[in-house]
């Protein structure tokens, strides 16, 4: 398997980021010599993914907690929904994540395996606005969470509150309060980490917004406080954007790293990793400390775990061999019984709530089969309001995707493809019209609050045409990324798209690559299209 991205650079350093691809808000915790990272996920199912590490610099997905999002609703997208900034603890030998969905409520699932089933969600706090929630227990018997305010939804921001939680994790029991208000000094403050050392209640915070923005840690003799504040790491001279939320994890032997993401835009929310050190009982994050501030590292020397770890890349090639892929990991059941379709990669990520009859990996061997559906339930469907997009993160910042797809059980009016999905997308895809098989090119854009898709008829294929290969390519042009597309029939020769398009992030999700069959009317015909495979290369 080729790798993608290197953080390791196999002499003794790593380079940031330790991870380039969209794992917004990651949090991450120690339990003895395992690291265990998690994620957003908004309306992107399964979610909260689970990464393990043991050397915090090398990582590997390899579960999910969430099966799917528990609510009717999101059996169609809703974008920027979902679920928000998680928390992950180990406490009392179980494994926690708490998370915040902005219209519902704060929530956690829990596991006593992190690589195995994890528990139905559990409602902790009812209600709009309620975001980032961390748990904390207190050595006295009582339990907290901390969390921030989406303005969106609650009509304010720059805010942290508090509630009081039994000690079992599973409920408020009493009122949520304003813990630290923010709005003169650290605006836009959220994400809230909570921990205890040598006596004092330590937030870590990111403030001042996603692309600009800085962390602080606040601290206090008492967790409702008077808080203390002070920014301990900014962006300063270097190109590292944010730098944003995080969490503080520390090795065998006592030593202190901050994990983070910095948001790039397109490719979304990319993961960094920073030394801490503690000075007056501060934390100082990152390299170059002025003040007690730092700034983030391009090139560290790793941390020492006292794991040795092979250097590691996460995949984005699958073969869709024995539902597998090319990953030695279980694969996903999103069936819930494990019958029938066969397990996916665990890279693979639906646009929403899936179906067991979205696809299938058993009906023909070594193929994904996608079958046309409408999942929308509109007359005129189109791909952002489809949940059986299956979906990839980008985890490079330059490269190449090709898939190849059998085409001959497509019906009228029926389509299938390769899609780049964003806050804008586009789609290269073949659909039977007048019974023709047409090789289409599609690109979505903004109409008032309306997503509209508009087609463009690129080739009447032959009838005997029974397989495309379609191509993306991200490819670096002065610096600035530039995209391309391609197709060709068996035994032609590569033909280039003309298109201006350029993906883009969608609210706080990066751009993802994504196969797709659907229906361009409202009646479904039971069609399908069978993908041999996907490889994608970094350039």
């Amino acid at each position: 398997m080729e790798s993608l991205w290197k953080a390791d650079l196999g002499d003794g350093n790593y380079k940031n980021p330790i991870l380039f691809a969209d794992y917004s808000d990651p949090d991450v915790i120690r339990v003895e010599d395992t690291y265990y990272m998690t994620a957003s996920s908004f309306n992107y199912v399964p979610g909260l993914p689970i990464l393990t590490s043991g050397d915090l610099v090398n990582w590997k997905l390899v579960n999910y907690a969430l099966d799917k999002i528990n609510y009717d609703k999101y059996d169609i997208p809703q974008h920027a929904k979902g679920v928000w900034a998680p928390a992950i603890r180990y406490h009392n030998e179980r494994y926690y994540i708490y998370y915040g969905m902005p219209d519902e409520g704060i929530f956690m699932v829990s596991t006593k395996d992190a690589l195995g089933k994890w528990d139905e969600p559990v409602l902790v706090l009812e209600g709009k606005g309620l975001i980032d929630p961390c748990p904390f227990w207190d050595d006295d018997g009582k339990a907290y969470i901390i969390h921030g305010y989406a303005k969106s939804r609650i009509g304010f921001k720059s805010y942290l509150g508090i509630f009081p939680m039994s000690f079992d994790g599973t409920k408020a029991i009493g009122e949520d309060h304003i813990l630290f208000d923010g709005v003169e000094t650290q605006h836009t403050i959220e994400g809230p980490k909570v921990y205890k050392r040598n006596g004092y209640y330590y937030i870590f915070a990111p403030a001042g917004g996603v692309k600009q923005g800085w962390q602080t840690a606040l601290r206090a003799k008492n967790i409702y406080g008077p808080y203390e504040e002070k920014v301990v790491m900014k962006q300063g001279n270097t190109p590292i954007n944010g730098p944003h939320q995080g969490g503080l994890v520390d090795t065998v032997n006592g030593d202190e790293w901050f994990i983070h993401f910095q948001d790039r835009g397109l490719y979304g929310r990319i993961v960094h990793l920073q030394p801490v050190e503690w000075v007056n009982d501060w934390p100082v994050i990152g390299i170059n400390a002025i003040d007690g501030c730092g700034e983030p590292c391009e090139v560290h020397t790793k941390p020492n775990t006292g794991i040795v770890e092979g250097i590691t890349s996460l995949e984005a090639s699958d073969d869709f061999c024995t539902g597998l892929g090319d990953s030695t990991a279980e694969g996903v059941d999103i069936d819930g019984n494990g019958a029938g379709n066969g397990r996916l990669n665990l890279m693979w990520q639906w646009l929403g709530n899936p179906k067991e009859n979205f696809y299938s990996l058993t009906e023909r061997v070594n193929f994904l089969r996608l079958y046309a559906l409408n999942t929308s339930g509109k007359p005129e469907p189109i791909l952002w309001e489809s949940a059986n997009v299956l979906t990839q993160k980008l985890v490079c910042p330059y490269f190449k995707a090709t898939v190849s797809m059998h085409m001959t059980h497509l019906s009228e009016n029926e389509q299938a493809g390769m899609v780049i999905m964003g806050g804008h997308y586009a789609y290269l895809a073949v659909r039977v019209i007048d019974g023709k098989k047409t090789l289409v090119f599609a690109m979505a854009y903004s109409d008032g609050d309306n997503i509209k898709e508009k087609v463009t008829s690129l080739k009447v294929l032959n009838e005997d045409d029974e397989k495309i290969y379609m191509t993306f390519v991200m490819e670096s042009s002065g610096n600035e990324p530039e995209f391309k597309v391609y197709y060709n029939l068996e035994g032609s020769e590569e033909i280039n798209v003309p298109t201006s398009f350029m993906p883009s992030d969608h609210t706080w999700v990066g751009a993802k690559i994504g196969l797709f069959a659907n229906v361009t009317e409202e009646k479904e015909k039971g069609g399908y299209a069978d993908f041999e495979y996907i490889h994608v290369t970094a350039l």
